[in-house]
């Protein structure tokens, strides 16, 4: 049975499309391109290529092998040992995120460094280069903090990039704020070293 209530929402259900159905027809009548409004169409990111001469490595693992489980949650939970090469000319910082893409219901960040020194070609395990910053990683710490699946195998991404820029960021930023103070300024990306883990 439709109570009186139904009735009414359905009336004024139907008063709101007329109305924004009328309202659409005078704008385009107008003369006015509603198509460049973001309440129509949202604004498109800009997608940028690059080079991915910028290279990142792991004396510990290969790219797509098991990470070993003392840079996990199932052993000492310390970074692994890092190497970078073909560094752009012109840069002046480098940032380091480190995902996890097969985590239930988002992409986990588990590792930020920025403000890296360019001059520098390896992070050794358990460490943090001098001058650089941790970001505020997914787990809401500033530190590194190792791969923890809570079942199945996961992937993870080393994602480097080179700018152009130091960032001009406290110490502890979040990755949005990170990512915003980067766009416009990176030189070049390396292709993600992924490792895998499995408890």
């Amino acid at each position: 049975m439709i109570t009186k209530d139904k009735q009414l929402l359905f009336i004024l259900i139907l008063l709101f499309v007329f109305g924004f159905g009328i309202f659409y027809w005078y704008l385009t009548t107008q003369g006015i391109d509603v198509s460049n409004y973001e309440l129509i169409r949202p604004k498109e990111r800009v997608v940028v290529s690059y080079p991915n001469k910028l290279r990142v490595s792991s004396s510990v693992f290969a790219n797509d092998s098991a990470i070993p489980a003392k840079y996990t949650c199932s052993g000492d939970d310390i970074n692994p040992p890092l190497t970078f090469s073909d560094v752009p000319a012109g840069t002046m910082s480098l940032v380091l995120f480190v995902d996890d893409p097969d985590a239930p219901f988002k992409t986990w960040t588990h590792w930020i460094l920025y403000d890296i020194d360019p001059k520098i070609t390896e992070i050794r395990e358990n460490s943090v280069p001098k001058g650089a910053f941790l970001g505020e990683n997914d787990f809401g710490k500033g530190t590194y903090a190792g791969p923890c699946p809570p079942v199945g195998k996961h992937r993870y991404f080393f994602y480097l990039y080179a700018l152009d820029t130091v960032l001009d960021l406290d110490e502890g930023a979040t990755r949005e704020e990170i990512e915003e103070a980067m766009e416009g300024h990176i030189l070049d990306s390396a292709l993600p070293l992924v490792g895998l883990f499995e408890k």
